[in-house]
């Protein structure tokens, strides 16, 4: 999903207020609309029906040919808007009517001043009901399974027409006996009563290592960094973080599906952003075997270079660089945009006080396999998986790690992150370390239909 933004310019309002730019961030999990401005602004919402509609009243404002031109901003493919209109409501009232494709749960706040952003006045428009991630995966799951096994039924349909037809040629002559088929009993016991597949069979076996391996999914939660109105680090052209790790996510969510057994779930597969406590969340939803989340490095010199492994850690940070990192990717939700006042914060507290040595035992044994093969790629920031207190690693019950495929402030290193061929390279590493993680760490059973 792209990113609309309208530029309303340097027009100042009568209450000395100026419009900055209006931003629409739509996106399957939701749809923010943001309004930015030099001044604090303030708003009151209600819902409608027939049709439903979104009402915003913004107060303090006139109608200006700029604004009204955000009628023709929203996407035909929005998943919720339909439409937006606008009018002056009353005098210094302006009213934005936002037809909707569904029924949604909105959410309004506004946000104060911080990194380049000004004053935000934000609409999230979210849906009623939260789609089933897991059965979304379970059935994506299914789907390829039933298409390799209709793959091999017709590659092996095909090979025994082959072998028949020179029997069925030559008919035998009198009193010799029936041509013995060529076709071996188990493919002809397989075409008439087709049993597991070769397909089935390898994803019940990833890892052939050991007998704990059991047939279900096993699922890798990847988590693009940034996203929406957090654009995260931008290099020193103009390469931003969120789109380098999207775009390395998708081709690791490509390959990791390829794996007999194995889904990869994005925590967003499009730029919007995702607090650090939602990314958290969406990945125990699924119950994922593995969280990694990936990021783009920056420093504040750019002779900073090499890519980084990071765990969690309980105590201290590892190194000053890795404490100076945690502290800057855990300003994520501050850039990107939250709502405080829905945020239950005891049970966010409660969550991220959860993880366990376990946990950051097997997130070591992880970082370990992804540092190693990251670094047959290019050059290593640091040798060993280093630790510090990132939020978003704190999901208590799932290995989880985080990885800074290289740093973008350093001019050399942002251009390898823009190359398609050095990407291709670095996802390939990516996979084959979760891959040996597997093969010496298999996922247990769970009490679950997959």
């Amino acid at each position: 999903m792209g990113t609309l933004v309208l530029a309303l310019g340097g027009r100042h309002l009568a209450n000395g207020a100026t419009i900055v730019a209006v931003r629409v961030w739509p996106a399957a999990d939701y749809t923010r609309v943001t309004i930015e401005s030099d001044n604090a602004l303030a708003a009151k919402h209600f819902l409608a029906e027939n049709p439903p509609r979104l009402v915003i009243d913004v107060d303090g404002l006139d109608l200006s040919p700029q604004l009204r031109d955000l009628v023709g901003q929203v996407r035909a493919d929005d998943p919720f808007i339909a439409g937006v209109r606008v009018g002056q409501y009353q005098p210094r009232v302006v009213r934005l009517v936002i037809d909707l494709k569904q029924s949604i749960q909105p959410q309004l706040f506004a946000l104060a001043p911080v990194a380049a952003y000004r004053h935000r006045l934000v609409f999230d428009l979210y849906p009623t009901h939260e789609p089933d991630l897991l059965l979304a995966l379970v059935q994506e799951r299914e789907q390829a399974e039933q298409q390799a096994a209709q793959a091999v039924r017709d590659a092996l349909g095909e090979f025994i027409g082959q072998v028949d037809r020179p029997a069925a040629a030559s008919a035998p002559g009198p009193g010799a006996s029936a041509p013995v088929s060529s076709r071996p009993a188990t493919a002809e016991a397989s075409a008439s009563h087709p049993g597991p597949t070769r397909a089935a069979a390898e994803a019940g076996d990833t890892s052939t290592k050991s007998s704990k391996r059991i047939n279900r999914l096993v699922i890798v939660a990847l988590d693009p960094g940034h996203g929406g109105e957090d654009p995260g680090a931008i290099g020193p052209s103009g390469l931003r973080e969120k789109d380098v790790a999207l775009a390395v996510a998708l081709q690791l969510r490509e390959q990791l599906n390829a794996v007999p057994g194995m889904r990869a779930m994005l925590t967003r597969d499009a730029d919007f952003f995702v607090p650090l406590q939602d990314r958290v969340r969406k990945a125990r939803r699924v119950q994922a075997d593995l969280f990694v989340s990936i990021h783009a490095d920056a420093f504040f010199t750019p002779a900073a270079r090499g890519a980084s492994v990071f765990a969690l850690s309980q105590g201290g940070a590892s190194s000053a660089a890795a404490r100076w990192m945690a502290n800057r990717e855990n300003l994520a939700d501050a850039v990107g945009g939250i709502n405080v006042k829905v945020k239950d914060t005891s049970v966010m507290h409660a969550l991220l006080d959860m993880s366990t040595t376990a946990q950051i035992k097997d997130s070591l044994r992880l970082g370990s396999e992804v540092l190693g093969q990251i670094g047959r790629v290019g050059r290593l920031h640091k040798a060993r998986v280093e630790q510090a207190g990132f939020a978003v690693l704190k999901a208590p019950d799932i290995p989880s790690i985080l990885v800074e495929t290289a740093f973008i402030s350093n001019p050399d290193e942002e251009a390898k992150l823009r190359d398609e061929r050095y990407r291709a390279r670095l996802v390939e590493a990516l996979c084959t370390g979760i891959k040996r993680y597997f093969a010496k760490n298999p996922p247990l059973a769970r009490n679950r239909g997959t």
